[in-house]
C-alpha cells in the first residue's frame, strides 16, 4: 500500500523510504537475477515513483544504494564480471503525452532553442547488453548489471547468429579501432511460443514472456545451452568511450548499420515534439503486428554536444526519455470463481478480480479456461496473480504469485453438476473441457443463439444478449430456426422492446436469411473447433451444407489444417439427429446457401487484406475473394500474390510483402480485381 509523500512526517518518510528500498531491491533481484518477476512492470514503476517523490521531498534520505540511484541488480558471480567503460544508465520513464512534451520543452529551454531534433526508437522488451570491438573483432560482451559492472556473457553472445564476431568494413569505411556498442537481446514472439511448447512437452518449466526467456538464455553458464535458444539482437547505441564516435545519435545508427550491426528499421529522426507524438501513436497502433515485443518508445536528443550541455541526473540522462505504452500486465487478486456454460455445454471457470486497468481498459473478469489449466497454474481463490492483456486479446492469468499467499486462499474445483440446469457433467477422454450432458440445457441454447446471430455468423443487428435470454426463457425460441418465425407482436411483449425496435429486429432477421453465405452459416452453427477461417475452408471444399453433412471424417482430413480430432468433431455434429433436424428446419425457412463461386476472376490467387477498408469489412473482403475463386489468407508468405492495404495496415505484413516480393495494392485496385469498380 503506497503513501502520499506530501503528507508524511520526517520519521514516517524515513520508514516508508526504507521499506520501499527493501521492496524494490527484492523485485530487482527477482527481475534481473532470477529472471522470474513477481509483480507487473507497472506496479514496480509505481513503487519506484513513490520512492522518488519521498527522496525529492527529503533529499537527506537518499542513500548511495537506493534503487533510484542505480540501474539494476548486482551481477551474478558465477559468470564473472566486466566493468563498463562508461556508465550504462537507465532512462527516465513517462506515461503521458503531457510529461513527454514537458521533457521536450525543458530541453528546448535549457538549450535556448525553438525546437530540438530527437531520434525515436522502439523500447525493446529484452535484455540490454554491451559489446566491445577492438580492431574490428568482438572481444567482450556484458549485461547491464548495476550500470557500472555487468556479467561477462561474451561466450554466450557469440552464439547469437545476428551478432558479428568481426565488423564488416567497406571500401570507404574503416571500423573504429575501439567500438563499444549497446543493444537488446530478445526473442521473437513466434519463436518464443515454439520454444515454450518444446519445454512444456519435455516437462520443463516454461517462461512467462519472451523477455524472461531471453534473459535466462543469455545468462546460462553453458554457452551450448544458449546456442540452442532462438536469440536475436538489435543495436541502439554507440557508447561515449568509443574512438571516432560520430556527433549524433542518428549518425551512430547509420554507422552501426554500415558496419553490419543490426539496427531497428523503425527508428526515425524527428524534427519536433508533434512529429514525435505522431510517431509514438503510430508505433503503438502497429505494436501487435511486430514480430517482437516492445513496451514503449525511446526518445533521445539527436546531437551529442547537446547531451553534454543538458547533463545527467544520478541514475539517468537529462537528454533522453522512455515514453512507455499503457501496461499490458498488472498484479491483482482473485475475489471468486464462477462457472459459465457455453453453447457446446463446456463449463468455463471465470475469475472475478479486484478491478485493475490494463492497456487503458478496466479488467474485472478473466477466463481460467478449464480445470486442467487451474491445476497447472495452481490457481486458488484469493490468490494474487499477474494478468496480461495484449492488444485486443482477452486477458488471461500469466501466473500465480505464490510467495504472496497468506494461507487463507482456497483451492477450486469445477462442480459435479451443471450450474445452469443441474444436469450431469463429464470430461471426455482426451479433452480439457468438462461438459454438461443435458442437450436441453437452457444455457447452451442461449449461447448458441447468441453465436448464431453474432457479427461473424448471420450478423443479426439488434439480437443482443438480453433479447436472446428473454426469447429462450419465454419459450419463443427453442432452436436457431425459430428466429425466422418471430413476429413483431411477439417481440413487442419483451422487456424494453418498443414496436419500432421489434420491426427493426424482424427486418434484420429477414436480411440475414436473404444474405447468409455458406461460410457464415457453418460458423454460426457452433460446430466444435470450427472458427470463421475453418468455416471458409469447409465452404470452399463442400459447395453446400448437404455436401458437408455427408462428408466422413477421413474425407474432411483432406482439408488443410483439419486433423483427426477436428474432423471427428465435425462428422459427429452432423451425425447427431437433433442437429439434422435443425438443418431441416433451417432449410424449410429458406436457409440453404451454397459456396459455388459467382466468378473466377481471382482463380488461383492468394490474397491478404491488411488494415481497414472503406467499402467492406475484412470478413466481407475474404468472402468476396472466395466468391471469385481466390484464396484469402491472414499472413503474407512466398505464395501470396497480393497484399491489399487499407487504413492503418500492419507494418509486419508490409515488411513480409517486401521480403517475398508480393505485389501491394490499394482498395481501389482490389475492387477492380473483384469486378466491383
Amino acid at each position: 500500500m503506497t503513501s502520499d509523500a506530501d503528507q508524511l512526517t520526517g520519521r514516517e518518510a524515513e520508514q516508508r523510504a526504507e521499506k520501499l528500498r527493501d521492496i524494490l531491491e527484492y523485485h530487482n533481484y527477482r527481475y534481473y537475477v532470477l529472471d522470474d518477476p513477481e509483480i507487473s512492470d507497472a506496479e514496480y514503476d509505481r513503487l519506484k515513483a513513490e520512492l522518488i517523490r519521498i527522496e525529492e521531498r527529503f533529499p537527506g534520505l537518499i542513500t548511495p544504494d537506493s534503487p533510484t540511484q542505480r540501474v539494476g541488480a548486482e551481477p551474478r558471480d558465477e559468470l564473472g564480471t566486466l566493468p563498463h567503460e562508461a556508465p550504462m544508465l537507465s532512462l527516465l520513464a513517462v506515461q503521458e503525452e503531457g510529461d513527454f512534451r514537458h521533457f521536450h520543452t525543458t530541453c528546448c529551454n535549457e538549450l535556448d532553442e525553438q525546437r530540438v531534433a530527437l531520434v525515436g526508437e522502439p523500447k525493446f522488451d529484452g535484455v540490454s547488453v554491451e559489446l566491445v570491438y577492438d580492431g574490428g573483432a568482438l572481444t567482450s560482451a556484458a549485461t547491464r548489471g548495476d550500470g557500472r559492472t555487468g556479467e561477462d556473457v561474451t561466450d554466450n553472445v557469440k552464439t547469437i547468429n545476428e551478432v558479428l564476431l568481426r565488423l564488416q568494413p567497406s571500401a570507404d569505411l574503416t571500423p573504429p579501432k575501439h567500438l563499444v556498442v549497446r543493444g537488446e537481446v530478445y526473442m521473437e514472439k513466434a519463436e518464443f511460443a515454439a520454444f515454450n511448447r518444446g519445454r512444456e512437452e519435455a516437462g520443463e518449466k516454461t517462461f512467462a514472456n519472451p523477455r524472461n526467456a531471453a534473459a535466462g538464455s543469455l545468462r546460462q553458464l553453458d554457452p551450448a545451452v544458449t546456442a540452442r535458444r532462438p536469440l536475436r539482437v538489435f543495436f541502439w547505441e554507440v557508447a561515449p568511450s568509443s574512438s571516432e564516435r560520430p556527433g549524433s545519435q542518428w549518425e551512430c545508427l547509420e554507422l552501426m548499420k554500415a558496419l553490419g550491426l543490426k539496427i531497428n528499421p523503425r527508428a526515425r529522426r524527428l524534427e519536433s515534439a508533434d512529429e514525435a507524438v505522431a510517431w509514438y501513436e503510430q508505433t503503438l497502433a502497429e505494436r501487435e503486428e511486430l514480430p517482437y515485443e516492445i513496451d514503449g518508445c525511446v526518445f533521445k536528443v539527436d546531437r551529442f554536444d547537446y547531451h553534454e550541455r543538458l547533463g545527467m541526473r544520478a541514475a539517468n540522462p537529462r537528454w533522453a526519455v522512455a515514453w512507455k505504452f499503457p501496461p499490458r500486465q498488472e498484479t491483482t487478486r482473485i475475489r471468486s470463481i464462477e462457472v459459465q456454460v457455453g453453447r457446446t455445454g463446456a463449463l468455463t471457470p471465470v475469475a472475478r478480480l479486484e478491478p485493475v486497468r490494463i492497456g487503458g481498459v478496466e479488467v474485472s473478469r478473466v477466463s481460467l479456461h478449464n480445470q486442467d489449466e487451474i491445476d497447472r497454474k495452481d490457481i486458488h481463490i484469493g490468490d494474487t496473480v499477474l494478468v496480461e492483456r495484449a492488444g485486443d486479446v482477452i486477458p488471461h492469468v500469466v501466473r500465480v504469485i505464490v510467495d504472496l499467499r497468506t494461507g487463507e486462499e482456497r483451492p477450486y474445483h469445477l462442480p459435479d453438476s451443471c450450474p445452469a440446469c443441474g444436469g450431469e457433467v463429464s470430461k471426455p477422454p482426451g479433452e480439457a473441457a468438462t461438459r454438461c450432458t443435458n442437450a436441453a440445457c437452457p444455457a447452451q441454447l442461449k449461447e448458441g443463439i447468441k453465436h448464431f446471430g453474432s457479427k461473424g455468423a448471420l450478423d443479426i443487428d439488434g439480437l443482443g444478449d438480453k433479447i436472446v435470454e428473454q426469447l429462450v426463457e419465454r419459450g419463443l425460441v427453442s432452436d436457431h430456426a425459430d428466429l425466422f418465425d418471430l413476429t413483431v407482436e411477439e417481440l413487442k411483449g419483451l422487456d424494453r422492446m418498443a414496436e419500432k425496435s421489434a420491426e427493426n429486429l424482424v427486418a434484420a432477421i429477414r436480411s440475414a436469411r436473404e444474405n447468409v453465405t455458406l461460410q457464415r452459416l457453418i460458423f454460426g452453427l457452433g460446430i466444435p473447433h470450427v472458427g470463421a477461417a475453418l468455416a471458409g475452408d469447409l465452404a470452399a471444399a463442400h459447395g453446400s451444407i448437404d455436401e458437408l453433412a455427408a462428408a466422413e471424417a477421413d474425407e474432411l482430413q483432406g482439408i488443410e489444417g483439419v486433423g483427426e480430432t477436428v474432423a471427428g468433431a465435425i462428422a459427429d455434429w452432423f451425425h447427431n439427429e437433433k442437429n439434422r433436424q435443425l438443418m431441416s428446419r433451417l432449410k424449410e425457412r429458406g436457409i440453404d446457401p451454397t459456396s459455388r463461386s459467382r466468378g473466377q476472376r481471382l482463380a488461383g490467387l492468394t490474397i491478404v487484406v491488411s488494415g481497414a477498408l472503406d467499402s467492406m469489412s475484412r470478413q466481407e473482403a475474404r468472402e468476396a475473394v472466395r466468391a471469385q475463386g481466390g484464396n484469402p489468407t491472414s499472413s503474407v508468405s512466398s505464395n501470396t500474390d497480393y497484399l491489399v492495404v487499407g487504413a492503418n495496415p500492419g507494418a509486419g505484413k508490409r515488411q513480409a510483402a517486401e521480403k517475398h516480393g508480393t505485389t501491394v495494392i490499394d482498395e481501389a485496385k482490389f475492387l477492380e480485381l473483384l469486378g466491383l469498380q
